[in-house]
């Protein structure tokens, strides 16, 4: 494969990071609004998926921009400079939308074209699926319940994994011997939301449970595990772990940064309780918040270096397992890095920091939230650590 035959040019993901950047200022002001709605603001998710925003990795035949997965995390990690909460939900939009993609049906391609469709989805194969027939037309009869349904409230559609069952509930298993799993694709209408997200952190994403109780799913609507890998695009070579924990760490980030950047902005006026001096001036301040900036840009160049070699490996035809196993490891290490910049800053800021009115203290909140996807633990340290050490391995979990 031409290494550049899907590539998108850079004056196009310049624009991209524009229209993220247009968003700015109103995610800023609004950001105590998704807080109380514990869900992002209807109008604000239409609104940036009809400016793409959400089929940033999706290609052009599927109705998006066919960007690669550093451009996705870029424009993730702006919009969490702004609103961690705001920047979950457009990654959660990009990543099911590509795992729609990948399913590579008429049924899912007319669903992505639709201008300004929403999409969300958890991969966790909670459900149960039949196989049945409904008017001659092949599929599975739905059922379960699922956690961590993040932006499901904005979502015109939503995937749901699940396992193929026979009519005794007794799980059916594959040509490999393994259990048969699905994504599952279901027009909200037929998704009962649960009122189960009030949490510390990541308040306004929505990620609340969800039920879905005897509905019918074509098999056209359906994704066999995760999705088709074939060349013919190189985001599908794109691991969907590794693609889901770079909106992860990208969140993070973006986080991280505007936690730096807000304790600049005020460190000169503060003056601590029982001193003379402003924060800026106190040498314990200044050591820490270089310890902060050192920790955050070396978990971000780890980050960027290891999604820019899996892609240059995706152009090639190939990411190899030495690829899906860094963008693993510089995923959950860039969440470490993340938490303990924030850390440190939380600790300089002092009483500030406490207060509902400090930025800070969401900042704190959103980035605990995020380090406990398990996508980001610390289990994805023993994964990497066992293929460094030429163990067996299962690199299904890659």
């Amino acid at each position: 494969m031409s290494e550049v035959s899907f590539a998108r040019s850079t004056d196009d993901a310049s624009n991209l990071m524009q229209v993220a950047a247009s968003y700015m200022d109103e995610i800023v002001r609004r950001s105590d609004e998704f807080e109380n709605l514990r869900h992002m603001p209807q109008d604000l998710a239409d609104r940036m998926a009809r400016d793409g925003l959400y089929q940033i990795c999706t290609p052009v035949e599927y109705g998006g921009s066919e960007h690669s997965p550093r451009v996705y995390a870029e424009v993730v990690e702006l919009l969490a400079q702004a609103d961690a909460s705001a920047a979950w939900c457009v990654f959660i939009g990009i990543t099911s939308s590509f795992l729609l993609a990948s399913g590579q049906t008429e049924a899912l391609k007319e669903i992505l074209r639709k201008p300004g469709v929403t999409t969300s989805g958890v991969l966790a194969p909670n459900g149960r699926a039949v196989r049945t027939t409904r008017d001659g037309v092949p599929g599975y009869i739905l059922n379960g319940r699922w956690q961590w349904g993040s932006g499901s409230r904005n979502a015109e559609w939503i995937s749901s994994g699940g396992m193929v069952v026979d009519d005794h509930g007794h799980v059916i298993l594959n040509a490999d011997d393994k259990p048969e799993q699905l994504s599952l694709v279901v027009n909200a209408s037929d998704v009962k939301l649960l009122d189960t997200w009030t949490v510390m952190g990541l308040q306004g994403t929505g990620s609340t449970d969800y039920q879905i109780e005897n509905v019918f799913v074509p098999e056209d609507r359906t994704i066999s595990r995760y999705g088709v890998r074939k060349n013919t695009h190189p985001i599908f070579l794109f691991p969907n772990f590794g693609m889901l924990a770079i909106g992860i760490a990208s969140v993070a980030l973006g986080a991280a940064r505007a936690a730096v950047d807000d304790l600049v902005a005020f460190a000169s006026k503060k003056v601590p309780q029982g001193n003379r001096r402003t924060l800026a001036e106190k040498p314990a301040t200044q050591k820490d918040i270089a310890k902060a900036e050192a920790a955050l840009r070396a978990g971000r160049a780890f980050f960027y270096e290891a999604i820019d070699a899996a892609w240059a490996g995706a152009n090639q035809g190939d990411i190899s397992t030495a690829h899906r196993r860094d963008v693993r490891l510089a995923t959950t290490h860039a969440v470490a890095s993340a938490k303990q910049c924030i850390d440190i800053i939380y600790e300089l800021a002092g009483g500030t920091a406490v207060y509902r009115t400090s930025p800070i203290q969401r900042r704190f909140r959103d980035v605990q939230v995020a380090g406990q996807h398990m996508m980001v633990s610390q289990a994805t340290y023993e994964l990497v650590g066992r293929l460094m050490l030429g163990l067996h391995t299962n690199i299904d979990e890659l």
